[in-house]
């Protein structure tokens, strides 16, 4: 048991937009892929409408529109994501401290795909901090906004949602975690919010704190 962190046996870590400083960087290579089809967005459009998502939430939404993907789509973003993320990923500052101080059992629990987590942990040099403590929306039938994965990791790591503090950075990701029961905080220090209010759109979604550095996270209130 951590003093700090009462009534709570396992911490949730999203992994994009908390544990490394990816959101702006996957959504530019979104809204880069879409154009080059011949679907105009943005990157503003992009993390408005995918942010926290699943590629799911992408292919329905795009076949929803009309213009469903082409089998390329998907591998091919996928390449252009590693790629950028291998020159300009970074940790988000300060989370290697609080994974360090940490005196409770902690995971991942993300809707990228495994090998995309598995990459960008390690490339940020988190990887060793996580082993093999690692969810991802592949594991579940629903993605977030659902609450299936945040209750799938919360099982495999042998704790009760209630007694479960979720870290997340989206909107789907904080409703997800107040579905499943879950105390939740929404982090808003990722590069991603310089270009929308995260604080206001957390704490709407259900958010019961809100912080905006990893050095702030042991002081609640």
């Amino acid at each position: 048991m951590d003093p700090r962190l009462p009534e709570t046996d396992l911490v949730i870590f999203d992994c994009d937009g908390v544990l490394v400083d990816s959101e702006e960087l996957s959504c530019r290579c979104l809204a880069e892929a879409m154009v080059q089809i011949g679907i105009e967005m943005s990157t503003e459009q992009v993390l408005e409408l995918f942010l926290g998502r699943s590629t799911a939430a992408l292919v329905d939404y795009c076949r929803d529109v009309g213009k469903p993907l082409p089998a390329t789509f998907l591998p091919g973003l996928a390449v252009q994501v590693r790629e950028t993320f291998r020159s300009q990923l970074k940790p988000i500052a300060g989370i290697a401290a609080v994974l360090a101080e940490l005196r409770l059992p902690y995971c991942v629990a993300s809707s990228s795909d495994l090998e995309r987590v598995k990459f960008s942990l390690e490339l940020t040099g988190l990887a060793a901090s996580f082993g093999q403590r690692l969810y991802t929306s592949q594991m579940v039938k629903h993605g977030k906004p659902a609450p299936d994965l945040f209750l799938h990791a919360a099982s495999a790591m042998a704790a009760e949602p209630h007694r479960t503090l979720v870290v997340e950075d989206s909107v789907s990701g904080v409703t997800a975690a107040k579905a499943a029961g879950m105390k939740v905080w929404g982090f808003v220090g990722g590069a991603h919010y310089r270009l929308a209010d995260g604080s206001a759109l957390l704490q709407q979604a259900g958010a019961d704190r809100i912080f905006a550095a990893m050095n702030d996270f042991w002081n609640e209130g």
